[in-house]
């Protein structure tokens, strides 16, 4: 009797459990379109992926947000591990694209030196990147949101982001940094600046604003418990919660 009560038990914990993961990454009505587009003035392929809903209706209020993975050796790919998050932000109305920074053929990312220094080029092959992606995507998808127009980035590719958004200001309605550590946040207030901080990695000097700076330019800076390898699909259920929270709150922000 008492085995009964403990498999009876064990079986709702789990039922709960696939409850909520329907609930986070709820893909059954998101579609998902993987292409490589070619920027002929740089000569260079770049892999990305559309997450959107599979009823396909053109809708000119639809927002965009595009996405861009941590650093993963080149060894490619890494624009889909992040699935829990696109599938989940396709499926509560945004256009999501996510784009492959890195190619086999790339240099590696310096792990050595200023790396403020030796990772610009990077960065600023990134922000190209999102540049390009941006403009093509105006051509072939013109009934879209491209005035709240989002960045989200892990990791290195946060750094870009930051960059991106100190570059580009006029072309970005926000951008929300998960865990950048290297290129600074710009202090200002346009484009909606937020950043979402692991707890076992701290940003470089200067990279965050001060409590002075944050208000004055309504920046957010949250702090979670959550590590900053564990903030793509290696998410726990948990984790996965609050990090979608946290996002699609900042995304409803005015």
């Amino acid at each position: 009797m008492k085995y009964k009560f403990s498999l009876f038990i064990s079986l709702i914990f789990l039922l709960i459990n696939c409850f909520n993961q329907k609930s986070i990454n709820n893909s059954n009505d998101v579609k998902v379109d993987t292409l490589t587009l070619v920027d002929n003035n740089r000569n260079r392929k770049i892999p990305v992926a559309y997450f959107h809903s599979k009823q396909n209706k053109k809708n000119s209020k639809q927002q965009v947000i595009i996405f861009n993975h941590g650093y993963g050796q080149n060894k490619g790919g890494d624009y889909l591990i992040y699935s829990y998050l696109t599938n989940y932000l396709a499926s509560n109305g945004y256009f999501v694209v996510s784009i492959q920074h890195e190619l086999p053929s790339d240099e590696l990312l310096p792990l050595e030196g200023n790396l403020q220094v030796v990772r610009m080029p990077f960065w600023e092959r990134g922000a190209e990147n999102i540049s390009f992606i941006i403009t093509e995507l105006k051509k072939s998808k013109p009934e879209l949101d491209y005035a709240h127009l989002t960045l989200i980035g892990h990791s290195n590719g946060a750094d870009m982001v930051a960059l991106f958004a100190d570059k580009y200001p006029q072309k970005v309605y926000k951008i929300i940094a998960m865990d950048n550590r290297r290129m600074y946040l710009p202090r200002t207030s346009k484009p909606k600046i937020y950043s979402l901080r692991s707890n076992d990695y701290p940003a470089d000097e200067g990279v965050l604003p001060n409590e002075e700076e944050a208000k004055k330019f309504k920046m957010t800076i949250q702090t979670t418990n959550i590590n900053h390898g564990h903030m793509d699909d290696k998410a726990s259920e948990e984790e996965r919660k609050t990090l979608t929270g946290c996002i699609l709150k900042y995304l409803h922000e005015n």
